[in-house]
């Protein structure tokens, strides 16, 4: 069997989620597994570099499958993209070592988070933004959002309170930028947490709005608490927007 990587972009919108569940089939892990396992006419197990939330989208999702195919990999490419709905999409499909797996192999993550700034709600960017209605001081947020970088235990971050994992981990750096009346954040990092990136937002919009200090953050990381955070930013303003995994690659 060859060891199949793929790239994937999804809006993730009207899908329960990346990962196949007992109580729904509407996942795209699910609706990828169905197409592949009928392609190869035997069931195939599609692994995906991380779980993006019911709602998240992803503009490069990595995911791997071991399949036995004699076509290329263009013919394999073309038929996956010619039965999955058009809200997914397999953007690259190349083989690779079969010592590769998308999320066990992954050195650092790149999400984003899209909030509209303006007065006016966002018609034609209503389904990936998360319209903030109240006044933001930016410059504030961005200051606080220098407290996370760095290694530490987000345990206040996690939306999962029963988890025996670590939640330990290390964001590299948080990025704002402004696109018109969009405020994008990206964080890169080794690994986040369940819902860890929307509380991480929901917890900067509050010091945007003046509901938390700056000076609040480090003691909201040493609680080690869920309720010492902010709320949760929405899923629809959250994009997976890269996975890294060799050295060079943003690390």
């Amino acid at each position: 069997m060859k060891n199949y990587k793929m790239i994937l972009r999804y809006d993730g919108g009207r899908y329960d989620g990346w990962q196949k569940q007992g109580n729904t089939e509407n996942t795209i892990q699910q609706r990828l597994e169905e197409i592949i396992s009928c392609l190869a006419g035997c069931k195939i197990e599609v692994f995906g570099s991380g779980r993006t939330d019911a709602g998240t989208h992803a503009w490069a999702q990595t995911a791997n499958f071991h399949m036995c195919w004699t076509g290329s990999v263009d013919e394999l490419k073309l038929a996956i993209n010619e039965q999955l709905p058009e809200d997914i999409a397999v953007v690259s499909l190349e083989e690779t070592s079969d010592r590769f797996h998308s999320r066990l192999s992954a050195k650092a993550k790149t999400y984003e988070y899209t909030i509209w700034l303006g007065n006016e709600p966002p018609v034609f960017w209503r389904r990936y933004i998360f319209w903030c209605k109240k006044d933001l001081d930016t410059q504030k947020m961005e200051v606080a959002a220098r407290v996370f970088v760095g290694r530490h235990d987000f345990k206040s971050f996690c939306a999962n309170k029963r988890t025996k994992k670590s939640t330990v981990r290390e964001i590299y750096d948080i990025s704002f930028r402004y696109e018109g009346r969009r405020l994008v954040i990206a964080y890169h990092g080794n690994g986040f947490l369940y819902q860890m990136v929307r509380i991480l937002t929901g917890t900067l919009i509050e010091v945007g709005e003046g509901k938390k200090e700056i000076r609040d953050m480090e003691a909201i990381i040493l609680a080690k608490d869920r309720e010492a955070a902010g709320f949760t930013a929405p899923a629809k303003g959250l994009m997976l927007k890269e996975v890294f995994y060799g050295e060079g690659q943003g690390l």
